[in-house]
């Protein structure tokens, strides 16, 4: 008797002969997997970035791609050690701030900070009541006082900050684009990004505390009705309703809304 092993099999018997039905099926895989690759093909070229960064800003390439909607299990860690992602639930700050401003009509204002992103909400906050309640900010009009609550029902406006990838769902919700890199405001919510709040911008020029105070200032100033500034001159402060985060266009970084006890402006631009 002869001995094998499992490298001298048996020889095969020849090959059947592939039926119709075989041959049928064998070429719908084929156009099935061809169809696939395709559409992953157009798919990937079909993608399109509106309202990118611009050009010398860095895009975060490294935040993770999530669909609308959709809700990230565990936040992405970012080179830069903030999350990328969030859960999208987000942590109200409690406690109310005194009513800030000398006359007008009473603006309340709550804060949440998105879960998962190593920010307290109470700092937080504490930071945008400094902001808000400043002389320089904009209650220096003498017509306009601010409060923070932490009912819901009684605030006309919240101050969010979230993930690069929830502030931008948040954003899109209400038609705009911010490529996960810029702020935005939309009526009753000012939504800020987490990226920008924890690096500003390149090469901005400034402290991050003068940053975060410009950012606060300018989505806010949104929400109370102002539009977008331009830069007055070249060497002259930048107006805090200027798009600083995509340049200050030779002006110098500023935060606050009156300088020297005025109000400092430049002129209209078009959008908000």
């Amino acid at each position: 008797m002869t001995s094998s092993s499992r490298y001298d099999n048996p020889a095969a018997p020849p090959p059947e002969r592939p039926t119709r039905r075989r041959m049928r099926r064998r070429r719908r895989r084929s156009v099935l997997l061809l169809a696939m690759l395709l559409a992953a093909l157009s798919g990937a070229a079909g993608v399109t970035r509106l309202n990118a960064p611009p050009s010398g800003h860095t895009p975060l390439a490294a935040e993770p791609s999530l669909a609308r909607g959709a809700e990230a299990d565990v936040p992405a860690a970012a080179p830069t050690g903030y999350p990328t992602a969030g859960p999208g639930t987000f942590a109200v700050a409690q406690g109310r701030s005194p009513v800030r401003g000398q006359d007008g009509p009473l603006r309340r204002y709550r804060v949440e900070v998105e879960q998962g992103t190593g920010q307290d909400a109470d700092g937080f906050a504490a930071t945008v009541d400094a902001v808000l309640g400043d002389p320089r900010s904009w209650i220096a009009s003498g017509d306009l006082r601010v409060q923070r609550v932490p009912e819901a029902v009684a605030a006309d406006f919240t101050v969010y900050l979230a993930t690069p990838v929830t502030s931008e769902r948040m954003c899109a919700e209400g038609g705009l684009r911010t490529d996960r890199y810029t702020s935005c405001r939309l009526p009753g919510r000012v939504v800020l990004n987490l990226a920008r709040w924890m690096t500003a911008v390149p090469d901005y020029g400034a402290p991050l505390e003068v940053y975060r105070t410009y950012v606060i200032n300018h989505e806010v100033g949104h929400e109370f009705g102002e539009l977008h500034q331009a830069c007055p001159e070249p060497g002259a402060p930048a107006p805090v309703m200027q798009q600083q985060t995509y340049g200050l266009d030779g002006c110098l970084p500023n935060a606050w809304p009156y300088v020297g006890g005025t109000r400092y402006s430049g002129e209209p631009t078009d959008g908000v």
